[in-house]
């Protein structure tokens, strides 16, 4: 006969206080399957890694505004486990806020070259995916900044709301969570990389070339002004105001 017999409320009552108590101190049970997990390398290891992505701080036009406001208070990107880098060396995360230009591509490029293994990558706003309102007749602008580094998340919009960086980075922690070691060297192969893309656009001679503003009427001041203060004018000058004095007689 047990000694203590424990009815059906009170074992309920123990479980609910075990679960939902806040307060009370954790205690230090000899229950296995409380003191032992089990779990594998890729699921310990991706889990620290989406635990602590560090972005980099990037970004080249308005889309980056919404991205500083992501880092903060009222949005707390922290939060995530999201620690913002200065440094390529030490980020394994770079946001691509904002429009990419050609000029720009090289630098871009480089700075994903730096960053560590594994790295990931967020297209962040529409000038970023497409080209954007830039994307018709801009000779500059990137039509697509995978073209450049390869994107693991597309995050569409004008910019984008913060609320659409955090969906972006629950989805790229899904992602991570789901890698595997032995499959990592083949995710991360790039297949397409285009530094240039093909145009119609040709050289033409340059419209302003600084002859008009160095020719002798514009160099010498009016005749008027100079025969009141006494300065000498050239030839030039002299016979170019005697002809529009003529033209201007009739």
């Amino acid at each position: 006969m047990n000694p203590n017999p424990t009815s059906a409320a009170d074992l309920k009552q123990q479980q609910t206080e075990k679960i939902l108590n806040p307060i009370a101190r954790t205690k230090v049970t000899q229950d296995l399957s409380e003191n032992v997990i089990l779990t594998t390398v890729d699921d310990l290891h991706n889990w620290a890694r989406l635990s602590s992505l560090w972005p980099m701080l990037y970004g080249t036009a308005c889309c980056f505004i919404e991205f500083a406001a992501m880092l903060g208070s009222r949005f707390d990107f922290d939060r995530f486990g999201l620690v913002p880098r200065s440094s390529p060396r030490q980020a394994d995360l770079i946001i691509t806020a904002g429009t990419i230009t050609m000029k720009m591509a090289p630098a871009l490029v480089r700075l994903y070259e730096e960053m560590p293994e594994p790295k990931y990558v967020i297209a962040m706003g529409a000038c970023t995916i497409t080209g954007g309102m830039f994307s018709v007749d801009s000779p500059s602008a990137v039509r697509g900044v995978d073209k450049l580094i390869p994107v693991d998340v597309y995050i569409p919009g004008c910019p984008p709301r913060p609320e659409a960086i955090m969906d972006a980075i629950i989805k790229l922690r899904k992602k991570v969570a789901n890698e595997s070691i032995q499959e990592r060297a083949a995710l991360m192969e790039q297949t397409h990389r285009y530094y240039s893309t093909t145009h119609s656009m040709k050289a033409v001679e340059p419209i302003l070339t600084g002859e008009y503003l160095q020719s002798s009427t514009r160099v010498d001041p009016p005749k008027e002004l100079a025969e009141g203060l006494g300065m000498p004018m050239s030839a030039a000058a002299l016979e170019a105001t005697e002809e529009k004095e003529e033209v201007n007689r009739g």
